[in-house]
């Protein structure tokens, strides 16, 4: 059994500067804060590594390097170009061989393969005068050559375990080709499903956000960063992007200090504390101040209040676009504000590399702000012992790409992110898993036979050819004839043929596969925002049409965020969210159809009815007007002037936390140790180096009451009121799975520390207050049977 526990320091979002609160003064405040908040409590399969940056003997290094340095050697160390834009888009120069032999050029991106990697790092190495070498990076999002479901499907896992293991053997494989830094994770917070950049996150929770954050960032770097097979991390993209306005793409940002404290710093500070050896400062405007010149999220949060020691890489252009967000009327102004706000390293926009010298001449910036910089720099080239094996072994290469294990554990991570929505009985048995009894299946849609979809946005070097598509795994499985498959329509367009083809296939077989959804390429990912949440194209007509045609039917959906398909839900008897499931799409699609495995996938957001309900997550806020109790109508008379729509429920399709298997559960009434828990207590608690010890149990009794053994997902709740700010319906403060047999019931247990009742504040503090408690243990977001208790006393 896997246990996480309550919240901690990862998902505080304070830190190794910044913790509790002391009366007796600023500097007791600060050192109390430090001991709060620099142990996270964790499982032993949690356990974080000593930070590789505060390495013995490392400063010294740094600084006999820094001392041998000219300017221009330090300024280069801070530029950053893309393989085939040496300079970057603007700078129209092609001399990047030159620049490397210059030492003008600190990291490449976009360059893979061993061979290619070591010839570029030959000039570096040996032919520029210190000999400093270089980082090669890519977008390593979910997989380098063996590609996992994508990170939106990976967290619906809800195990941080098949996180590691895939991040591990993305860094295997990336470090074999000459790549020992990825572009990962993305660690923002989204509860907008319009972004399209939601599908490279871990949804709308801060817990379960920075439980993901760590799994990546230990797969990447390993037990040692300066292995030859660990990559470093670098969490992105720092910080409120994914709340952008109106769900689109590169949109401004408004957070109070408050909310983003508690929702969105969360996971950025769970990868610090795992050791993230970068950051990526973001596209966004925060709060009117761009994200990569923002010396409060970079300087004070980042650097004083965690104690981060990495550095700090601009995304791509974002110091040149400081000037298209209007904060600097040139490149010149752009790149000192990014500078002096903490971005260590420019990414291809260029303006570092023809700025910096003369702005320390002209006095706008000092020697020591580059050094600083340059410092961060240099820290993590020696930390990843690039020095001392700056190449790659081109003889090992070939053979570190899908490897059998590797290949393995992407087919356990694609079957468990599978996430069975629907399963209705269809004459008098669930419809799914099927019978073994099928003599023929029709499998229609787009994404039945498209194995570059398989793969996903942001597949690094995974091939379309690596991927099994559900139709070849049906084929395999059921003979080739036995499947009849029929495109029905492209994902925007296809003739009424087509779709006639489709519904004769469906009449012709014993049930019907619909594979619908998403374009990954167009519709998925970066600059993909889409307005309206519905199957594209012509999809809807054809899953009705064919729906129409009579036979048992099972939609699966293939999509980097929730869709809406509210028809589906009602006239669909068994509906799978697969997302993007990676090279072993069908396989893992196949296991679970056909019951080799269960669906163990639950959603890591809510998935909404309608596009007009975005923003939506769980975890909001009562307001005073809360939509009425079912339980506990409102009087005649009151029900217009509540919190509502006046077309749709408030509530989702279905909530966060949600998944079906093939059994059930039921959940007792959650139980507690303890009724009251003197606040004086959990604030000494809280303050202590060991603060994660528990200060109460609660407890649910779970039954399997199925046929069939199972797992279930037990996730730990609570609602704190009372306190100096509003706090939200339900937050996440646990989970656990839980495999019963058929008919078997089951104690769970939650240990909870002072961490699960801690917050931010009014004074936008992290702290206990007194509060009324509620808690819920359940199988997701919007249902359990509570227990209550009391932190009492009185705040000083």
């Amino acid at each position: 059994m896997k246990f996480y526990w309550t919240m901690n320091a990862a998902e505080s979002g304070c830190g190794k500067k910044c913790a509790m609160i002391c009366l007796l003064c600023v500097a007791s405040f600060l050192a109390q804060i430090s001991s709060a908040q620099s142990a996270a409590p964790q499982t032993k399969n949690e356990a974080v590594n000593a930070n590789p940056l505060d390495a013995p003997g490392l400063e010294e290094k740094v600084d006999a390097l820094l001392q041998k340095m000219t300017l221009e050697e330090k300024i280069g160390q801070l530029v950053q170009y893309s393989a085939g834009q040496a300079t970057g888009p603007t700078s129209g120069r092609t001399d990047d061989r030159d620049m490397i032999r210059k030492g003008q050029v600190g990291s490449l991106f976009n360059v893979t393969g061993a061979r290619e990697t070591n010839a570029l790092q030959r000039i570096a190495v040996e032919n520029s005068r210190l000999k400093i070498p270089l980082i090669f990076g890519l977008d390593v999002i979910h997989g380098f050559r063996t590609t996992f479901p994508i990170p939106l499907g990976l967290a619906a896992t809800w195990e941080p375990e098949i996180v590691e293991k895939a991040a591990r053997v993305a860094a295997s494989e990336a470090s074999s080709a000459g790549v020992r830094w990825a572009f990962s994770p993305m660690v923002d917070i989204a509860r907008d499903a319009r972004w399209g950049r939601i599908s490279e996150g871990a949804g709308e929770d801060p817990y379960l956000g920075a439980a993901m954050a760590r799994a990546y960032v230990r797969g990447y770097q390993g037990q040692r960063l300066d292995a030859t097979d660990s990559i470093v991390a670098c969490a992105k993209h720092y910080v409120g992007y994914g709340a952008a306005e109106g769900g689109r793409d590169y949109n401004s940002t408004e957070i109070s200090e408050h909310t983003l404290r508690q929702f969105y710093l969360p996971p950025f500070r769970a990868a610090e504390e795992a050791g993230a050896a970068t950051f990526m400062s973001g596209f966004n405007a925060l709060n009117a101040i761009p994200t990569s010149a923002n010396p409060f999220t970079l300087k004070q949060v980042l650097r004083k209040e965690w104690g981060f020691r990495g550095f700090v890489v601009s995304d791509w252009n974002s110091v040149g676009e400081v000037q298209a967000h209007g904060i600097a009327n040139d490149a010149a102004t752009a790149a000192r504000k990014a500078l002096l706000a903490g971005v260590d390293m420019d990414m291809v926009s260029n303006a570092y590399h023809r700025n910096l010298l003369q702005l320390l001449q002209s006095g706008q910036i000092a020697q020591s702000d580059i050094d600083e910089a340059v410092r961060n720099v240099l820290r993590v080239k020696f930390a990843m012992g690039l020095f001392d094996h700056p190449y790659t072994d081109e003889n090992k290469e070939s053979s570190a790409m899908l490897r059998p294990e590797s290949v393995s554990i992407a087919r356990q991570a694609a079957t468990q992110s599978l996430v069975l929505l629907r399963n209705e009985v269809v004459s008098g048995v669930p419809m799914l898993p099927f019978s073994a009894r099928i003599a023929s299946l029709a499998l229609i849609g787009p994404l039945g036979d498209d194995a570059g979809n398989m793969i996903g946005s942001w597949g690094a070097l995974g091939r379309s050819a690596d991927a099994v598509t559900l139709r070849r795994a049906l084929g395999e499985k059921l003979g080739d004839a036995n499947v009849h498959y029929a495109k029905g329509t492209g994902f925007l367009n296809g003739p009424d043929s087509d779709i006639a083809a489709a519904v004769a296939a469906a009449q012709s077989s014993d049930v019907v596969i619909l594979a619908l959804g998403e374009d990954a390429p167009t519709m998925t990912g970066e600059a993909a925002s889409r307005t309206w949440l519905g199957l594209p194209g012509r999809q809807e007509e054809l899953l009705e049409k064919v729906v129409a045609a009579g036979k048992p039917v099972v939609l699966i959906l293939f999509s980097g965020r929730p869709l809406t398909v509210p028809w589906a839900f009602e006239h669909v008897p068994a509906v799978l969210a697969a997302w993007f499931p990676g090279v072993q799409a069908g396989n893992a699609l196949a296991d679970v159809l056909f019951g080799a495995a269960a669906p163990a996938g639950r959603l890591p957001l809510s998935w909404p009815r309608s596009v007009g309900q975005e923003p939506l997550y769980y975890n909001a806020l009562n307001t005073g007007r809360p939509e009425a109790d079912p339980e506990h109508p409102a009087e005649k008379g009151e029900k217009k002037f509540i919190s509502r729509y006046i077309d749709a429920p408030n509530s989702p399709q279905f909530p966060f936390g949600y998944g079906l298997t093939y059994t059930t559960f039921s959940y007792g009434v959650t139980q507690s140790s303890a009724k009251q828990l003197p606040f004086a207590s959990l604030q000494n608690a809280l303050a202590e180096p060991a603060h994660q010890s528990p200060v109460v149990s609660v407890s649910a009794e779970i039954k399997n009451n199925g046929a069939r053994a199972g797992e279930t997902l037990a996730q730990l709740y609570i609602r704190l009121e009372g306190t100096s700010v509003a706090m939200p319906v339900r937050m996440l403060k646990g989970f656990q799975k839980v495999a019963l047999a058929a008919g078997e019931s089951r104690k769970v247990t939650f240990e909870l520390s002072a961490d699960t009742f801690a917050f931010w504040g009014a004074e936008n503090k992290f702290a206990v207050e007194p509060a009324h408690v509620t808690i819920w243990i359940a199988p997701n977001s919007a249902e359990g049977e509570s227990t209550t208790l009391e932190i009492t006393g009185t705040r000083q």
